[in-house]
């Protein structure tokens, strides 16, 4: 009997959903590498590799049979496959640019656990898909609005979210897609870097967010009582100063990385304080997730001080989920390892959706075992 791989799901499977791989038709106990490669949109190459051992009748489950040392990972990781992928170009990060396409996942399985494996036994592919059927996807170029609005399946209307992105500008597409497929109607909203919008991160009018806002609210597949986003004309006050920073604080390590956690000014200090934005006269709840290993920022400091603040000013205290984590003209130290960031991020959007769903749609989510 020739080796075969099954997926389960078999053929097509969501970006955020777990898939479980399996190895039939195997010797007894027979040593193999199994081996997962996908490219991006790029064409680079992301690989990873796992060491394995069949169990006596000859079968191979990912969710029974523990990675041996030697690979890209060890232990039982029915997942490892897919998060150790790590790119063959040094810096080089998975990002979904194009979310109506899948990656597709080659994987193959190799006799033994030589350097390099021997034959191959068996080969298949898989699509990670990240719009689920019936999900609508719908470009918005409306007055100065810069977005793609999302829309799960069927007629709503439904909770309304707009998504915004930090420091990158475009227009990520990737999170606000995935939460429609769970029955949220998503804006993903670009505010630079992108067409005819400004193209550094220097000076933003806050009018533009509320006209997305307006956007949403008069959108007949949008639900007007679930937007909370509509305190926006209530931040409508003087300029905030940006928080000063430091570059003689970069750190430069052997690998020539920069360590940038250093650079910010401290918000809570002198002329500093005037960029600590008002939370409290936001009416919205609250979920920061916090990277405990963020070498971007510190984060984890940022919404313990951010708690604070609303609770001084009688606020309740917001929900705090702890996770894992080219700014300066070089490579950059984002902090975390691979294994602790997907278990950060699994739970953390877990805790996204269920947020979201308890408060916008007052009913607990029927998520679990998402990543």
């Amino acid at each position: 009997m020739a080796a075969s791989i099954r997926f389960s799901p078999a053929a097509r499977s969501l970006f955020d959903e777990p898939l479980g791989i399996a190895v039939q038709g195997l010797g007894p106990r027979q040593q193999v590498t199994l081996r997962a490669s996908l490219r991006d949109e790029a064409g680079e190459l992301f690989e990873a590799h796992g060491r394995y051992q069949a169990a006596d009748d000859g079968e191979l489950d990912l969710a029974r049979c523990p990675a041996l040392p030697g690979g890209s990972f060890s232990g039982l990781e029915p997942m490892g496959l897919l998060w150790a992928l790590q790119p063959r170009k040094p810096f080089w990060r998975l990002v979904k640019k194009d979310v109506q396409t899948p990656f597709r996942l080659q994987l193959e399985v190799l006799e033994g656990h030589g350097d390099p494996p021997g034959q191959l036994l068996a080969q298949a592919e898989h699509e990670r898909l990240f719009l689920r059927d019936g999900v609508r996807r719908v470009p918005v170029r409306e007055g100065r609005i810069r977005a793609t609005l999302f829309l799960p399946p069927g007629n709503g209307p439904f909770p309304g979210i707009i998504d915004l992105y930090g420091t990158g500008g475009g227009l990520p597409e990737y999170r606000a897609c995935l939460l429609a497929n769970y029955g949220f109607a998503v804006l993903a909203l670009a505010f630079y870097g992108y067409e005819d919008l400004p193209k550094e991160m220097k000076e933003f009018h806050l009018e533009y967010f509320e006209e997305a806002i307006n956007y949403m609210l008069k959108h007949t597949q949008v639900l007007s009582d679930c937007t909370q986003g509509r305190t926006c004309s209530a931040t409508r006050i003087s300029p905030f100063p940006p928080l000063g920073a430091d570059t003689k604080r970069i750190k430069i390590n052997k690998s020539g990385i920069a360590d940038i956690i250093d650079v910010l000014n401290n918000p809570l200090e002198g002329p500093n304080r005037r960029s600590f934005i008002p939370l409290e006269k936001a009416e919205c709840r609250f979920l920061f997730i916090v990277g405990q290993d963020d070498h971007n920022w510190k984060s984890e400091f940022f919404a313990v001080e951010g708690s604070k603040h609303l609770q001084a000013h009688g606020k309740e205290k917001p929900e705090i989920v702890s996770s894992m984590h080219l700014l300066v003209g070089k490579p950059v130290m984002w902090g975390g390892e691979p294994k602790a960031h997907s278990e950060a991020q699994r739970d953390a959007w877990q805790q996204i959706q269920a947020f979201f769903h308890r408060h916008l749609n007052g009913k607990p989510s029927g998520t679990t075992n998402k990543l």
